[in-house]
């Protein structure tokens, strides 16, 4: 096994992000094993993003359920608005534009339009204690110019494979952290998992021209985010090529003293690979030895352009405690990841925090002795 590293801000930045292949981790050779775990150990923790080879990711079905997504988005408002589920705090469904938003930009809510399902079986018991981020799927029905069944089965393949994608990932994260190759796949048993796809809309000339971003600053909140490429489609609604070298995604690696704020980097995905990124659940039990990647979606500077992309989301299971784990407990990451917290109550605050979820949900928390005596008193 490769053992642990702290890459704190000591480590000096590489100009790559590296790539892992998913064969090498698959491979049961001790050298290819290893020469993945240190590409991961470079990749989380200097980046918190890598680019993944030999993923088994279907491009052509990625292209033709983003047809069909298209095709969902381009329903009346009505219709959509039927699947726009806020009492579950949009964690299924359609949600709408200006409605997520990231902390940290000050409540600029992000200039998208997404659709969630959850792809892998849901843990009942945890259901029972997270409803809204346990919920069942949402499907659209059959429209016209519309094929739901396409959608579904589209979507769900995608999903699975993701999810798949994510699991041998997390083993070669165990690796490099020096834990039992499955230690990942246990804590994330059962989990919340979600898959989102989602369409940056067009900006008009005067947003074009301004400092607007098609998604805000942030990091993701879960374990691990899995991402297999979007599509740009030019004003007349065609799939082109990126219409300026400005646009797309960027992110902010980790505090260097040549960098004291992070170097932004521009993610540029080398043909055939996707992308896999840290969240803060995984920031969190390694200590801070991964890093959870602040990114933003840059538009293209000419309006009218838009764009759809996908991201299943890996969690950690809601009964998880999120604190730093044996190895990386050191008096700085149990002071800066402190108190430990459960998975499900962490994302419930979360989504709270980004505008998707009302602030009386936090009420649910705690003890309600009190509550059951004010009701036998009166």
């Amino acid at each position: 096994m490769v053992a642990p590293r702290n890459l704190g801000g000591r480590h000096t930045v590489q100009q790559e992000i590296p790539v892992v292949d998913l064969e090498d981790l698959a491979s049961g050779v001790p050298s290819r094993i290893n020469r993945a775990a240190e590409a991961l150990n470079i990749a989380f923790g200097e980046f918190g993003l890598v680019y993944i080879r030999n993923h088994t990711i279907d491009f052509d079905l990625l292209d033709s359920f983003y047809d069909t997504f298209l095709d969902f988005t381009a329903l009346p408002v009505e219709a959509k608005e039927a699947l726009s589920l806020e009492e579950i705090w949009y964690q299924r469904g359609w949600t709408p534009p200006n409605t997520e938003r990231a902390v940290i930009a000050g409540g600029q809510p992000d200039f998208k339009e997404c659709f969630f399902v959850a792809p892998e079986p849901l843990d009942p018991l945890a259901k029972a204690h997270y409803p809204a981020i346990y919920s069942e799927n949402s499907w659209p029905e059959d429209a016209e110019g519309f094929d739901a069944t396409a959608f579904k089965e589209r979507y769900l393949a995608l999903g699975h494979a993701l999810h798949a994608a994510g699991l041998q990932l997390l083993r070669g994260c165990a690796i490099a952290l020096g834990l039992e190759p499955y230690f990942f796949e246990r804590v994330i048993h059962g989990g919340p998992h979600v898959t989102r796809a989602l369409r940056y809309l067009p900006l008009n000339e005067e947003q074009a021209s301004s400092d607007i971003l098609w998604g805000e600053e942030h990091t993701d909140f879960n374990l691990l985010t899995l991402l297999p490429g979007g599509r740009f489609f030019d004003p007349a609604g065609a799939s082109c090529a990126r219409p300026d070298n400005a646009s797309g995604l960027y992110l902010r690696a980790r505090q260097t003293a040549e960098h004291p704020q992070g170097r932004m980097v521009r993610g540029s995905t080398p043909k055939g690979c996707i992308v896999a990124q840290v969240g803060q659940q995984l920031e969190i039990l390694s200590g801070g030895t991964f890093l959870a990647t602040p990114h933003i979606v840059r538009p293209p500077r000419t309006p009218g352009y838009s764009r759809t992309a996908m991201a299943h989301f890996v969690h950690a299971h809601s009964h998880q405690m999120l604190f730093p784990l044996e190895p990386f407990r050191t008096p700085e990451a149990s002071v800066a990841y402190s108190p430990p917290v459960l998975a499900g109550t962490y994302s419930t605050k979360t989504l709270v925090d980004i505008g998707l979820a009302p602030p009386e949900t936090l009420n649910v928390f705690g003890f309600h002795h009190y509550e059951r005596l004010e009701q036998q008193r009166s």
